[in-house]
């Protein structure tokens, strides 16, 4: 059965960087894609970033474009998701979700394997 664990959350001042890494378990890693959601309060679950299955591929939401980057690592299980220049609206509780897909899909529901997601809080 597929894992998927996230780290890395935290409070940062806008501004400043922090990194999130998921770790995937329990399956064939290389097989999936990865992707990051992120739920603010009181909001629903928005697509952040991924990536496909052979790092070819990868995809952002407008609102992270240049400042967040999606990596991939096949040997250690990994995707991480290095986030710059944080700004307050950036908020949420981040999760990354993997799914056998060619190409990185932007729908929540298209994935059936979550983590269980990590706050992070950028104060202003």
């Amino acid at each position: 059965q597929v894992q998927l664990v996230e780290s890395g959350g935290g409070l940062v001042q806008a501004g400043g960087p922090l990194r999130l890494s998921c770790v995937v378990s329990g399956g064939t890693f290389g097989s999936y894609t990865v992707a990051w959601f992120r739920q603010a309060p009181g909001k629903d679950r928005t697509f952040v970033a991924g990536v496909n299955w052979d790092n070819r591929r990868k995809l952002y939401a407008d609102s992270v474009k240049g400042r967040f980057a999606v990596s991939r690592n096949n040997s250690k299980n990994t995707v991480d998701l290095q986030m710059n220049t944080l700004k307050p609206e950036d908020t949420a509780v981040y999760y990354c979700a993997a799914e056998r897909f060619s190409v990185v899909n932007m729908r929540e529901h298209s994935y059936t394997r979550w983590g269980q997601g990590t706050q992070v809080t950028v104060s202003s």
